[in-house]
């Protein structure tokens, strides 16, 4: 309950854009794990850190300066899929870092990285691909997504292997059409 109450908060009154910070740059969370992450075994509940990752996301859009844009254009952030690898527990109390990061985009959705840290060491990592909806629910293109944050057409960078990989396995990325065999998916 915590965390979604930190969720509405981070969207109804983000943090203010970091100057000069690009679609490609990390954006670094900070936190602490309380009492209500915490699951009967006394670590964070698997479902709190997508929770956690919610609030990371916002943050994001929030350092990019994106919130007033979307916004105005009636876009809402939404997750098309996740996947998580758990390393380290998170125990109470502790603080950690969770860094996002945009790895690339494609006409469907945009492919993020989560990383959970307690200073050097890795607690977990997530993927994610992301999108935005408009008010009717529609798909907003991640390029004009893109060009709206960046002012131009910026190409995706080469996706990792695994985030592409795994993209395929799920059934998210793009998936082209042949020639005269209607519109993609």
């Amino acid at each position: 309950m915590a965390r979604m109450l930190q969720l509405t908060w981070s969207g109804l009154f983000p943090r203010k854009a970091r100057p000069g910070q690009t679609l490609l740059d990390p954006s670094v969370t900070r936190m602490r794990v309380g009492l209500l992450d915490l699951d009967s075994y006394l670590h964070v509940n698997n479902g709190t850190y997508l929770q956690m990752m919610d609030v990371a996301r916002n943050n994001q859009i929030a350092d990019l300066g994106m919130f007033p844009v979307a916004r105005a254009k009636g876009w809402a952030p939404v997750v098309a899929a996740s996947t998580m690898k758990y390393r380290r527990s998170l125990q109470p109390f502790e603080r950690f870092e969770i860094t996002t990061r945009i790895l690339g985009w494609d006409e469907r959705v945009f492919y993020l990285e989560q990383v959970f840290t307690r200073g050097e060491k890795l607690c977990a990592r997530g993927l994610v691909a992301s999108r935005f909806l408009d008010r009717k629910g529609n798909r907003i293109s991640p390029i004009e997504v893109v060009r709206d944050a960046t002012g131009e057409d910026m190409p995706s960078p080469e996706l990792p292997g695994d985030v592409l990989a795994w993209a395929r396995a799920i059934d998210v990325a793009h998936r082209p059409t042949a020639a005269g065999a209607g519109r993609p998916a």
